[in-house]
């Protein structure tokens, strides 16, 4: 490899500045993109919201965030910080264990501040076409623009870390080009008031679907939660007067009624998607190797390499259901250190092998193609995996025991567990665990 490797990092949210760190550490030369003028990706709150409240419209006006005004992170703080860098509590800021999305951008701001990383940034940049050079692996030219200018470069590798929490994901339910009310996608959900006195059906299962319909039922006349959860019980739920638990959506009609597969039905206002994002990468062309089906971007190699073109292209914080900044902590330790060439990767052959056979695994097990990055609770696994392949020791034990401790909360729709939590019990077995090698 190149003595002076230069990388393009396309990103500045939580993966691009764990990559900008961990390249700069391995000697590499580094350049972040970032279209917008402040760092931190979806952490940055921005009160507006697109154009289309769906988001099928190509034209419409994006803003990246997804962020709403009253998010609180569904990990405790302990969670929320790299494994060699921690999540603190600050003077005058939010000293809850789940705090404010105020607190992860601070957070982020002084990682970044005290890492270096805001010179490697290049502001209002936003890459409009990433390709390789004359069919090379080892050669990608960049192109970009700004207000004023569109400019192209030259890189050895680049890493893409331009997150997925931006292109709405939508179920198909039969009648909705007909049915006449409100819809929405929780990418541009900010604040509940606009759903006061509203019928509102929120269609997902997830921490987004768990938080917004909560914060919607504080205004609105009722709140139906509908989800495809084989374990989902029908019912209203307890310690709410006007929220109850649905099956999927089955059909929606022009009248405005909204049938649900266990055979109840409400006349609705609204219709709100929690039903999560797709991968989309407009800026990529890799002349086909590098695909995007029903949400599967493949092949990838551990969720990270194409093995055709690896190690000069990767992908950072891809997989789902995940310690989001653990993982990519240890995804970017890995490929600093295959880029900088401490460490080898398989063969292509022999990680084609390893992308088939988890595909095989995956339909074996029934699992749908479009959940390829869904973790599928083997997240201490991978991580681990990850941490042995940078040379690292295995992550603590009890992460996971944390993890798996917040998910039973929120799929048990475990009202205020974010304040009950036992911040005691947690610390002494923080306390009692061995300290990493990280280094």
């Amino acid at each position: 490899m190149p003595s002076t490797l230069k990388v393009a990092v396309i990103g500045a949210g939580v993966a691009g500045l764990a990559a900008a760190r961990e390249l700069s550490r391995e000697g590499l030369e580094v350049v972040v993109f970032e279209k917008t003028d402040h760092l931190g990706g979806t952490w940055k709150y921005d009160p507006r919201t697109d154009s289309d409240p769906i988001g099928v419209d190509p034209n419409r006006e994006v803003v990246h965030t997804s962020l709403y005004n009253s998010l609180r992170t569904n990990l405790p703080r302990q969670l929320m910080g790299f494994l060699d860098y921690p999540f603190p509590n600050r003077e005058k800021g939010d000293p809850r264990t789940f705090p404010g999305h105020e607190e992860v951008l601070w957070f982020l701001n002084k990682f970044a501040d005290e890492f270096g990383l805001r010179a490697l940034i290049r502001f209002g940049t936003e890459v409009v076409r990433v390709e390789r050079v004359g069919g090379r692996s080892d050669s990608w030219v960049v192109e970009w623009r700004t207000r004023d200018s569109v400019r192209k470069e030259n890189f050895e590798a680049v890493v893409v870390c331009s997150g997925h929490f931006t292109e709405p994901r939508l179920p198909i339910i039969p009648g909705i080009e007909k049915w006449p009310g409100y819809q929405m996608h929780s990418h541009n959900y900010r604040v509940p008031e606009p759903f006061r006195d509203q019928i509102v059906v929120v269609i997902g299962f997830a921490s987004s679907a768990f938080d917004i319909s909560r914060d919607i039922a504080k205004v609105a006349k009722e709140v139906h939660v509908a989800s495809r959860s084989p374990d989902l019980k029908v019912m209203k739920l307890a310690n709410h007067d006007n929220m109850w638990q649905h099956k999927m959506v089955k059909c929606v009609s022009e009248d405005s009624l909204v049938a649900f597969d266990d055979g109840s039905s409400v006349y609705a206002d609204v219709i709100f998607y929690c039903t999560g994002y797709k991968y989309y990468y407009p800026f990529l062309d890799t002349n086909g190797i590098v695909t995007i089906e029903d949400n599967r971007v493949g092949p990838l190699y551990k969720h990270i390499f194409p093995p055709a073109l690896a190690p000069w292209l990767s992908f950072i914080g891809i997989p789902e259901k995940d310690i989001i900044f653990q993982m990519t902590d240890l995804q970017c330790k890995w490929v600093a250190r295959v880029l900088s060439g401490k460490v080898l990767l398989p063969t292509e052959k022999e990680m084609m092998d390893s992308v088939k056979e988890y595909y095989q695994e995956m339909e074996t097990n029934g699992f749908p193609r479009h959940t390829t990055h869904y973790l599928h609770f083997k997240e201490i696994g991978y991580d681990n995996w990850l941490a042995a392949k940078a040379g690292l020791t295995p992550v603590e034990y009890w992460r996971d025991e944390m993890y798996v401790e917040c998910l039973g909360n929120i799929f048990a729709m475990q009202d205020n567990y974010r304040d009950q939590w036992n911040d005691a019990h947690w610390n002494a077995i923080i306390k009692d665990s061995p300290l990493q090698n990280l280094i």
